[in-house]
């Protein structure tokens, strides 16, 4: 089975940087797919941050930390993460990592199947 596990989370100094990273057991990721980060804050929804397609390593972000964080994908670790600089207070939020696998049409309509547990990120 496809199991996804997130690190990296903490607490941070408004100003500082953390990176987040998933390692994705119980598969092998092919040329179709997706991996992405959400994150959901205290009173809000859940929220998609970052995402990346596997296969060609074309990225999104919401307009909320463009410029600030940068997700990246290896193949060959079959990991995702997440560098996040110049963090903000409002980007305090529990993160998770989602993946879709194979499939380019879930990507699209953000149906990701598999997600980790999630890693807090506190900034203060």
């Amino acid at each position: 089975q496809v199991q996804l596990v997130e690190s990296g989370g903490g607490s941070v100094q408004a100003g500082g940087s953390l990176t987040l990273s998933c390692a994705c057991s119980g598969a092998t990721y092919v040329n179709t797919g997706c991996m992405a980060w959400f994150r959901r804050a205290p009173g809000k929804e859940r929220e998609a941050v970052a995402r990346i397609f596997v296969g060609g390593g074309s990225t999104w972000y919401t307009d909320s930390v463009k410029g600030r964080f940068t997700i990246s994908h290896d193949n060959a670790k079959n990991t995702v993460n997440l560098q996040m600089n110049s963090l903000k207070p409002e980007d305090t939020a529990m993160y998770y990592c989602a993946a879709v696998i194979g499939n380019l049409f879930y990507c699209l309509r953000g149906e990701y199947k598999y997600w980790g547990q999630g890693t807090q990120v506190t900034v203060s």
